[in-house]
């Protein structure tokens, strides 16, 4: 089999006729990330890592799948070492699928069974198989401080084997050593001894090229240090090249190494410009025509692939291999959806609350003396009573003994006023589209203007508006949630000066950007405001006498207002299911977890 390239097979169960696939997930936890599948009866599943591309290849034998559990999931987004997972039916077979996980780097990987899922253990960094402990990697968890050691940034072996410190070395970047430790001083002797050394001391298998005997000897003086380190420091002053094949070291010059890495891809150019090209035709449905054309041009084969566009039937032609056709069918499956339509409904619940008492004598009380005339009886009467307004109970004698007109008015008024106002705008748009909804509400005034050279007066109406105005940018996010760029702005009429004068207008304003799931409501603002007043009018120190001070003053005026305004946001996809949402969203309580 070619280096590189190996293959692990998992037996499960092999029945007649074609299992089902049920469930696709991917997860991340903690340093491994985990491509779940699950089915349902048992199936054949093989694995194999094709290192040149750095990928893992997961073929399951006989089994049938739904075409929605096939789209393609970018998981770039994880600080894991898959970046992107496509499924597609393995070509040149019927029933066999294929799942492709491109990788950042080639790392280990590991095939378990837990009931009816096949699971891959994929380790996020060199080394994590043995601090998390995963069945089924190939060694057993080395021993060691050094070994188990969290180092961020640092490729560290695996075990003590000597397998994995050699896959170490081969690794590029910052490394942790846990060979044993050896001392070296040699002076001027060539490379290829010092390489042998070394090999004889730790017990792997070197193979030398016969460039690197025509490297200039090395004089090196290293005292209790790791044995892979000072390999690795050889490799470094020297500019050598090292593959891995098990406990089997190859080591090349640089210049070797480069010449056959450019003779592997002239062959690799060579049998693409032989593989036959077939044409294909999309139809594109929601995207736009040049965009889609612009993402498909860099997945094209070089020189051979054509493409074309068809404005008339929003098609795309493409000419290239039958790879490359593949690859592009997932990109356009996975890109080409409606675009989300969300539904934002705005609340506005405004509430007054008034309240005034008066309690007193309306204008004190007034009367006249009379100490000679003789005392007579009262004449000319009066009494009143009111409820709605006005003094509650005033009285007024003409003569009464000696006292002459008589006058007094008490009040005693209370009044309370309740309202509440609710508005409701609703409007629809599409994901980062944004949308406006405006009513305006208009009333008159009388302006009168003085007539001209005698005329009489001019009388005319004037109109004057309160605007409510909403507008909405929002934008769905992967996982399902809705996040809204908010500007909002209500204004109303308040109270007339006068009859002819225009009514104030009470203005809110907010502009906020919240995060909501969809179909939840958020209170994105409020405004409580009270306020108070209380008026008294009288005579110094006399309206202030105990007992009759109530004679000296005016009624007491005391007067509250509570105004207070809420607002809510409901955002609703209503196209969900036709934009691929339900898709998206995870099946499983772990935040990580992201369904194909």
């Amino acid at each position: 089999m070619k280096n590189g390239i190996f293959l692990i097979t998992l037996m499960i169960s092999f029945g007649l006729s074609a299992q089902e696939i049920k469930k696709v997930n991917f997860v991340q936890e903690g340093e491994v990330s985990k491509l779940i599948i699950e089915t349902d009866k048992d199936v054949f599943a093989e694995r194999f890592h094709v290192s040149e591309d750095k990928q893992i290849i997961l073929d399951l034998k006989n089994v049938k799948v739904s075409p929605k559990l096939l789209r393609g999931i970018d998981t770039s987004e994880f600080p894991g070492s898959a970046v992107f997972i496509s499924g597609y039916k393995k070509p040149g077979s019927t029933n066999d699928i294929r799942f492709a996980i491109q990788l950042r780097d080639n790392v280990r990987s590991t095939l378990e069974t837990k009931g009816n899922s096949i699971v891959l253990n994929i380790e996020n960094r060199f080394g994590v198989f043995s601090k998390n402990k995963v069945r089924g990697t190939e060694s057993s968890p080395m021993a060691g401080s050094a070994a188990t050691e969290d180092s961020i940034g640092l490729n560290i072996p695996k075990s003590n084997s000597l397998e994995d410190i050699l896959n170490n070395l081969t690794m590029s970047g910052p490394k942790k050593y846990i060979g044993k430790r050896i001392s070296i001083n040699v002076k001027e002797i060539p490379v290829p001894d010092l390489l042998n050394m070394i090999a004889d001391t730790s017990g792997f298998n070197i193979i030398i090229d016969q460039e690197i005997s025509r490297l200039p000897s090395l004089s090196l003086t290293l005292t209790n240090v790791p044995w892979d380190q000072a390999l690795d420091t050889i490799m470094s002053l020297s500019k050598l090249v090292a593959e891995k094949n098990t406990n089997i070291l190859v080591m090349k010059t640089l210049g070797q190494a480069t010449k056959e890495r450019e003779e592997e891809l002239k062959n690799i150019a060579l049998k693409e410009g032989l593989e036959p090209l077939v044409t294909r035709v999309f139809l594109i449905n929601y995207a736009a025509l040049g965009d889609m054309s612009k993402i498909i041009k860099d997945y094209l084969t070089p020189t051979r692939a054509t493409m074309q566009s068809d404005d008339r039937t929003n098609s795309l032609i493409v000419k290239d291999t039958v790879d490359s056709i593949e690859r592009i069918k997932k990109i356009i499956e996975t890109l080409d959806t409606q675009t989300p339509q969300i539904l934002i409904e705005a609340k506005i619940v405004e509430a007054t609350e008034n309240y005034s008492k008066s309690i007193g004598l309306g204008n004190g009380v007034s009367f006249g003396y009379d100490p000679v005339s003789p005392v007579g009886v009262s004449a000319g009467p009066g009494f009143s009573f009111s409820s709605t307004g006005g003094p509650a109970i005033a009285a007024t004698f003409s003569v009464y003994k000696r006292l002459l007109n008589l006058d007094f008015n008490l009040q005693l008024l209370e009044s309370e006023a309740k309202g509440r106002v609710i508005s409701t705008p609703r409007v629809v748009t599409q994901n980062k589209k944004s949308a406006t909804i405006t009513s305006t509400e208009q009333t008159s005034f009388r302006v009168q203007q003085a007539g001209v050279a005698g005329t009489p007066p001019v009388t005319t109406f004037s109109n004057i508006s309160a605007t409510l105005n909403l507008t909405v940018t929002p934008q769905v996010t992967n996982d399902g949630a809705i996040s809204m760029l908010i500007n909002l702005s209500k204004g109303s009429f308040g109270t007339r000066p006068s009859a002819d004068a225009p009514p104030n207008i009470n203005t809110r304003n907010i502009t906020t950007n919240v995060l909501v799931d969809n179909g939840s409501t958020i209170v994105i603002g409020g405004l409580y405001s009270t306020d108070s007043l209380e008026t008294v009018s009288g005579i110094p120190y006399l309206k202030d006498l105990p007992l009759i001070g109530w004679l000296f003053r005016s009624p007491n005026n005391l007067a509250t207002g509570k105004n207070e305004l809420i607002i809510f946001m409901t955002p609703r996809i209503i196209n969900e299911e036709q934009a691929g949402m339900s898709d998206r969203q995870a099946t499983s309580t772990d935040n990580n977890t992201k369904p194909i």
